[in-house]
């Protein structure tokens, strides 16, 4: 009797291990390094050219903002020059998550991937691809999509 109450704690001893395993692997792929295959960050969100996105003056210069395409998608615009403006994707290209502005730099809160606000490049990883650019021109003291 003893050994069969001993094989007994052995197998539900085995199993709770085998599961902590399997729930400690799948903690670790959802921090994967790798994009996702068919992340939202692949492709710049399409806006029609001429679209408003903000004021030139809204921004220093150096300085980024958040704001949104007319159909909703997360960009952001960044202020070069006292003329100038870029705008990128606003999806980190590490798992998806939204970056957000911090003086010069992007920040992702999910993984601390930081980005620079005028290019788009990678400064510090996980991320290892830029966020996509989005064209923009100033008219009329408005950034708007080229």
């Amino acid at each position: 009797m003893t050994a069969e109450l001993h094989s007994r704690r052995t197998v539900l001893s085995t199993g709770a291990a085998v599961a902590g395993v399997a729930v400690g692997a799948v903690a670790l792929t959802a921090c994967g390094s790798e994009a996702p295959s068919s992340g939202p960050a692949a492709a710049p969100p399409a806006a029609a050219p001429g679209e408003t996105l903000t004021a030139l003056s809204d921004l220093e210069v150096g300085q980024a903002k958040a704001a949104k395409t007319a159909d909703g998608k997360d960009i952001i615009v960044t202020r070069t020059a006292e003329g100038t403006a870029a705008a990128f994707s606003a999806i980190c290209t590490h798992q998806g998550c939204a970056v957000v502005p911090a003086g010069a730099e992007l920040k992702c809160p999910c993984h601390n991937s930081i980005f620079d606000a005028a290019t788009g490049a990678v400064k510090k990883g996980p991320a290892d691809k830029p966020l996509p650019s989005i064209a923009v021109k100033v008219a009329n003291g408005q950034v708007v999509t080229a």
